[in-house]
């Protein structure tokens, strides 16, 4: 017995204090500081920039505690996980007494509640109690989803009520914190965000997690089959799209053309068009220039293949590509560094801007080198995400909207028409109450009266005469 007792205390205590209020306010204060944390530490960047800006030991300190991806963090996961169970817990201890109110199934309604409350709305009538009840229940019974008529020796109560339901719109708006609560556990657990290049022409089958070095397969290849980028006057990009084409067992099954903000979505994994680059191009069309003979001799060469030039000029490679070189301090734009190795001298190193044909003359060698053209090759960046919880957290979000409408602009409405008197002349008094929106309730009640008095006037004079018998 003592072990039973002691069981029920102990879940007893966990279940009260995860029903506790001051436990949903250290959470909600504790969640509202990690995220000025999240917007005063820029998440997910590059660990050396982390490490330049806050220094070794705060570095290692914040790294311990995740606090460069916090949103992805064990302990962030948990404050979640713990105001989901708090918003639960505090959702069922509270429910119990509202379904008994809402789920009743024969509703009981208290005279005296009505007779205590200080707005009434009151008239005569001629008419006996019988005939206004024959009269005024039916007006009644039409404006409310539930009616009753009670007597007792001197009155007659005819009672009506509606939106018993709507008591229920704050347990809604519970539901969608929670469904919001844990989608966003399901893609903090679940999904991931990282990031992926792939040149023109090449595909790839995993991608890497942002602020970390762990790769991740997606299930799939990605090709980028071409990418085009358009600029506007002053050199900025104006637009930038990548073919992509999604590969299974070598086999195509999806394709489409990207841009920023049009994403490619596939097995719930989204591809976004985040950036690109240039490539050393495949092929160059360069020309050498024999300075001794004016002879020209145009070759078409691959990025660290050797040629040989004509007339004994020597042997040229191209080493390497840069899209902006500055020689001397000026920017001459893209070019490429090669070398030119001739008999009996040590390599000379070449550069070559592609905007200046005649930049290589300035050396003053036997030959003169230059690019007559070459095609420009791309890589496309972009961002994988994956996130399991969108459409959970759509839904709490399309639940909270339902909710708070029903919690705002909806109540339980309560009414009472009162007919009291004998013989001929009774009075009949009209009164009511909502759980909300008091003023409002108030209202309906004079509606609810002048409606009852016009039904009255607009009644057969038949019914104010006795009958003789």
């Amino acid at each position: 017995m003592e072990k039973e007792n002691g069981s029920a205390n102990f879940f007893d205590g966990i279940w009260e204090f995860f029903s506790s209020v001051k436990l949903t306010v250290v959470v909600l204060l504790s969640l509202a500081a990690t995220s000025i944390i999240g917007t005063l530490v820029p998440q997910n960047q590059d660990p050396a920039m982390y490490y330049q800006a806050f220094g070794e030991v705060w570095y290692r300190i914040f790294h311990v505690l995740d606090i460069f991806d916090m949103y992805h963090s064990w302990w962030f996961q948990f404050l979640l996980l713990l105001i989901t169970v708090n918003v639960i817990v505090c959702s069922v201890d509270r429910l119990s007494a509202t379904w008994k109110i809402v789920f009743a199934k024969t509703p009981s309604f208290q005279a005296s509640r009505f007779q205590r409350l200080s707005r009434k709305e009151e008239f005569f009538s001629e008419r006996s109690q019988e005939k206004l009840e024959s009269l005024l229940a039916p007006v009644v019974a039409g404006n409310f989803s539930f009616s009753t008529v009670e007597k007792t020796d001197k009155n007659t109560f005819v009672f009506g009520e509606k939106g018993r339901w709507t008591r229920l719109g704050v347990y809604v708006v519970h539901l969608s914190v929670v469904l919001l609560l844990l989608g966003g556990l399901m893609g903090s657990i679940f999904g991931f965000d990282g990031f992926v290049t792939i040149p023109e022409g090449e595909s790839v089958g995993s991608i890497q997690v942002r602020n970390g070095n762990a790769a991740i397969p997606l299930g799939f290849e990605i090709r980028c089959d071409a990418f085009s980028v358009s600029f506007y006057d002053n050199g900025m990009p104006r637009e930038y799209r990548s073919s992509l084409t999604l590969l299974e067992g070598g086999q195509p099954v999806k394709q489409k053309d990207i841009i920023v903000n049009d994403p490619l979505r596939y097995k719930g994994i989204n591809l976004f068009q985040s950036s690109y680059g240039v490539l050393s191009p495949k092929e160059v069309a360069l020309n050498f220039e024999s300075l001794e003979s004016g002879m020209n001799y145009k070759k078409t060469v691959k990025p660290g293949e050797q040629i040989d030039i004509p007339e004994g000029l020597g042997k040229f490679v191209i080493r390497d590509y840069t899209r902006n070189y500055k020689f001397r301090g000026q920017e001459v734009g893209e070019a490429f560094l090669g070398v030119l190795v001739q008999e009996g001298q040590a390599p000379i190193e070449i550069i070559l801007p592609a905007r200046v044909p005649g930049f290589d003359k300035m050396r003053k060698g036997r030959v003169a080198v230059s690019v007559q053209s070459y095609t420009p090759r791309y890589y496309t960046g972009l961002q994988v995400t994956k996130d399991p919880g969108v459409g959970v957290v759509y839904s709490g979000f399309i639940l909270f909207i339902a909710g708070c409408f029903i919690t705002f602009f909806m109540s339980h409405q309560s009414v009472c028409v009162e007919i009291a008197g004998s013989g001929k002349k009774s009075k009949v008094t009209v009164s009511g109450f909502s759980n909300k929106n008091k003023l409002g309730m108030q209202q309906k009640v004079t509606r609810l009266s002048k409606k009852l008095q016009g039904v009255l006037n607009a009644a057969p004079s038949f019914f104010q005469s006795e009958d003789p018998s």
